[in-house]
């Protein structure tokens, strides 16, 4: 009796298991969502689409299915719903409402010891992953620095993270070395240096060839190096090495949080992508402070802005 019952026990469990996941899509059916996905999506023939087996949903009337997207060392998975009838293909978003996206967007990235600009006890933090060597960064900067630091200073808190886009800015990950060992030694060292090349960038670029380049960046942070008495000799050291294992890491930090471009700004998490107009900067700003129980500051009425620029990719 005990045996029959273990047995009965056993095949429960395995019509259990058995139940938790349905037959696979037939062929021709699976051509077909492969199809809509690949024309919906723009999905180019070299990415390779695999349908999953069909299982139980929450939802009446539709079955599940994950869909895998492969194409060079990138793997991407996403959730769908299918009709009983095989007729409605639905992508399924699965909103987490227990975390908050822009807090938990925040805790990926890590600004210790990165130098700021504002104040360091603001409730409001903006982040930018900032490319030396590109023009909308360099537009970005302009925005931010001075206007919207006088007016802000006092409230928000300014950090920028390095995102060299080295496939198409050769001199920018050098320039981001330099400037993070002026970092090492003084806050306003950095600063200095950072305005000065996103205000003249043409004076690196004129440089033909990559060597005078590097010099050319080698020559400007050594002399922010005199002008804010730094450790000379560790400063040069510092260029010499040029370590770019701090940068490495800012960049896999920024992919972490889903930075492709620059540049890409951060505001207490809220992402904001491409060179914006002061306009759109003033109403994050002044929307974050308000979330965070901060007085906004009055703003004189702003003139007439030009369309937000695309961003560097």
């Amino acid at each position: 009796m005990t045996l029959l019952r273990r047995s009965i026990l056993v095949l429960v469990l395995v019509c259990l298991g058995c139940s938790a996941q349905l037959a696979p899509a037939p062929s021709d059916l699976i051509q077909k969502i492969e199809r809509q996905v690949r024309a919906t999506y723009s999905i180019p023939a070299s990415v390779k689409i695999t349908v999953g087996p069909l299982r139980p949903s929450d939802f009446a009337n539709y079955d599940a299915l994950t869909i895998t997207m492969e194409g060079g060392e990138k793997k991407q998975t996403y959730e769908f719903l299918l009709s009983k009838d095989g007729k409605t293909l639905a992508r399924m978003t699965k909103l987490d409402l227990t975390k908050d996206p822009y807090v938990e967007a925040m805790k990926k990235i890590d600004l210790s010891g990165r130098p700021t600009r504002g104040s360091k006890d603001a409730k409001v933090v903006v982040v930018n992953f900032d490319d030396f060597e590109c023009p909308f960064c360099s537009r970005m900067h302009q925005t931010l620095f001075p206007e919207l630091l006088k007016e802000y200073g006092d409230r928000v808190e300014f950090v920028y993270k390095d995102y060299p886009l080295t496939e198409i800015h050769p001199w920018a990950t050098h320039a981001a070395v330099d400037a993070n060992c002026l970092a090492a030694q003084n806050n306003d060292a950095y600063w200095d240096f950072a305005d000065h090349i996103h205000a003249n960038q043409r004076e690196v670029n004129s440089e033909k060839a990559r060597d005078a380049q590097f010099a050319a960046l080698d020559r400007l942070t050594l002399e922010q190096g005199q002008k804010h008495n730094l450790d000379q000799s560790k400063l040069q050291a510092c260029v010499k090495a040029q370590n770019e294992d701090a940068i490495k890491a800012s960049m896999h930090e920024a992919e972490g949080v889903g930075v492709t471009a620059t540049p890409t700004l951060f505001v207490n998490g809220q992402e904001m992508d491409g060179a914006l107009p002061i306009s759109e900067m003033r109403a994050a700003l002044d929307s974050a402070l308000a979330q965070a129980g901060v007085a906004v500051p009055s703003h004189a009425p702003a003139p007439t802005t030009s369309q937000s620029q695309t961003p560097t990719k």
